[in-house]
């Protein structure tokens, strides 16, 4: 088998996986807010509710389509899939396991290591926005614009605290490749330990940029109806919501890998090469990846909404200095060892 046919089965495997954890991250949030609020949740579809996520698809797909009569009808078909394919875009760069043997060729289990995966993933973050403003305009409502505008501005606001404290990170790694960083965390050198003011701007703009709780202002329901969302049905609102869900997945992912050395473990980095490390490293991969979820779940169903106000004060008269304040002190301690 070629090495492209291995990357192509790759390529559809992440696929897969980003949409079934994202169809049972559904699943899980109202288990987790059950339980948080001491109720049952999902329990009639399947042992458990364990097939509620199939019975929300399957009633998805069947209802009715309805495009409203001022809308602009090409731009309202675009949006959603426009946000669902960026949302699907940003796990190309991000390694999953370390690599195995096959027929003599080394596989990588990432579907591409360029040198630029970090501003691969923030490029590809950024034009995930459009989607969501395409969607908002196209609607012809106006609680689907100001959700719209909302949401730009919010995404603009917290990718700027979100790029700074990846400099300081970069500054420290001396790298931009997703692999490379992960190779460098083996043992116990994550760089939370190194960059606990970096990881901690870093997961607060993760929660904005995601549109989760408490920086769900773009599809505020108390004010906005529904939000950029408002006007969809049927599947077009079924990618939006996979969207958020897959967001969150591949943020988490971003996150155990920037910070908590990816698939890096201390014994199972002390392996040797084989298919055995594979696959342990790809579960302690999942690992952090769900610990992650299962944080952004918990902050929704804890924490209440910011004011709008609030959260465009936090971005740019907290989140920002701090990161610059990040990157000062990283600086001077690099200078400090040099000399």
């Amino acid at each position: 088998m070629s090495a492209v046919m291995i990357k192509l089965i790759f390529i559809v495997v992440v696929f897969g996986v980003s949409l079934f954890v994202a169809m049972y991250s559904t699943y899980a949030e109202r288990k987790i807010a059950a339980f948080l609020q001491d109720r049952l949740g999902p329990n009639r579809a399947g042992p458990f509710g364990i097939l509620q996520p199939f019975a929300d698809g399957i009633k998805l797909f069947f209802k009715e389509e309805f495009i409203p009569l001022k809308a602009d009808r090409w731009l309202f078909l675009m949006g959603p899939g426009f946000f669902m394919i960026t949302a699907l875009m940003t796990s190309a760069v991000i390694p999953f396991g370390a690599d195995f043997i096959h027929d003599g060729k080394t596989i990588a289990l990432q579907a591409t290591d360029i040198n630029v995966g970090l501003l691969y993933i923030f490029g590809v973050v950024s034009l995930g926005v459009y989607g969501i403003l395409i969607g908002g305009w196209a609607s012809n409502n106006k609680f689907s614009l100001l959700g719209a505008i909302r949401a730009a501005s919010q995404n603009i606001s917290y990718e700027l605290a979100m790029g700074m404290s990846i400099v300081a990170l970069v500054m420290m790694t001396s790298t931009l490749s997703l692999r490379e960083i992960v190779d460098q965390q083996a043992g116990w050198h994550w760089n939370v330990f190194y960059q606990p003011l970096g990881f901690l701007i870093f997961i607060i703009c993760a929660f904005a940029e995601t549109n989760r709780a408490p920086f769900d202002l773009p599809e505020c329901e108390t004010e906005l109806v529904g939000g950029y969302h408002t006007e969809f049905s049927s599947m077009k609102l079924g990618f939006y919501l996979f969207a958020e869900y897959i967001n969150m997945f591949i943020s988490s992912a971003v996150l155990a890998t920037l910070f908590f050395g990816g698939y890096q473990f201390p014994w199972v980095s002390s392996m040797d090469p084989g298919l055995t490390k594979t696959i342990l490293s790809v579960v302690v991969m999942f690992g952090k990846i769900f610990f992650f979820i299962f944080l952004f779940m918990w902050v929704r169903w804890t924490l209440p909404r910011f004011r709008y106000d609030q959260l465009m004060n936090l971005g740019w008269k907290i989140l920002i200095p701090l990161a610059v304040v990040n990157i000062v002190l990283t600086g001077a301690v690099i200078l400090y060892k040099m000399m």
